[in-house]
């Protein structure tokens, strides 16, 4: 049976989409082990958003954008995202109280996520736009540099508060927006060739939850020696991030 171009969209979109059930594994994990790895994730998931937004978001900006405008709109970003933690009376919280409630980095996180998907949505219509080959390429390389955003994802909803099966259902539904991305792409040209002005928005959105909410939490383990750990799990999520760039030309 031969897909028609819409199909081949929805088909590798979904499949994107099924990456956020990678959580479910973390049933087979006893709750003593998932503690011990959690924060190691989330330094995992911080190297991640931050080779996410330096190595790819911001780049694929410069095709189209000048790096004044890049700067202007990762800056707003950056701020909105500020903004919203401060108009909502969401804080970083050091009291021990705040730790039985859902952290606020978990909402903004999602938010991210969900216009990062909305993104690779369009940009997995616009190459299946111009050939189905270009289109399948361009999927695969796109799901493969979203598995460690996906399982860092997954450990930053458990450490922000979420039961596991919230965490892997909430990151399920912001991960389908990719299919919203490709559908809108497929039928609106337009809208797609307008995306990359959404590339440093997104950008500045996940620098803003690294350094103000991510790094401190990492930065509270007085262990000298599981702060090394969590700085090279820091870095282990910028190198893969790196790499998926190298290997995506």
């Amino acid at each position: 049976m031969i897909l028609s171009t819409i199909q081949w969209i929805l088909l590798m979109t979904f499949i994107d989409g099924l990456l956020a059930l990678i959580g479910i594994f973390s049933f087979f994990i006893s709750k003593k082990i998932l503690d011990k790895i959690l924060l190691y994730l989330v330094s995992f998931a911080t190297g991640a958003l931050l080779g996410g937004a330096l190595f790819h978001l911001i780049p694929e900006s410069f095709n189209k954008l000048s790096i004044l405008t890049i700067g202007i709109i990762t800056a707003i970003g950056f701020i909105l995202f500020f903004f919203i933690e401060m108009m909502l009376h969401w804080h970083y919280c050091k009291d021990d109280k705040c730790k039985e409630h859902i952290k606020p980095f978990t909402y903004l996180l999602l938010s991210g996520s969900a216009i990062h998907n909305f993104i690779d949505g369009l940009i997995i219509s616009s190459s299946f736009i111009i050939s189905i080959p270009l289109g399948i390429i361009t999927s695969i390389l796109i799901i493969a540099h979203e598995i460690p955003h996906e399982m860092g994802n997954f450990g930053l909803l458990v450490y922000g508060g979420m039961k596991k099966s919230k965490a892997i259902v909430y990151n399920f539904i912001i991960q389908l927006t990719a299919i919203l991305g490709g559908i809108a792409g497929y039928y609106s040209l337009e809208i797609s060739n307008k995306a990359v002005y959404i590339l440093p928005f997104a950008a500045g959105g996940f620098l803003y939850i690294t350094i103000f909410d991510l790094i401190p939490e990492i930065f509270e383990e007085k262990n000298k020696i599981k702060t090394i750990i969590n700085i090279i799990f820091i870095i282990l999520g910028l190198l893969l991030l790196l790499s998926a760039k190298y290997f995506a030309g």
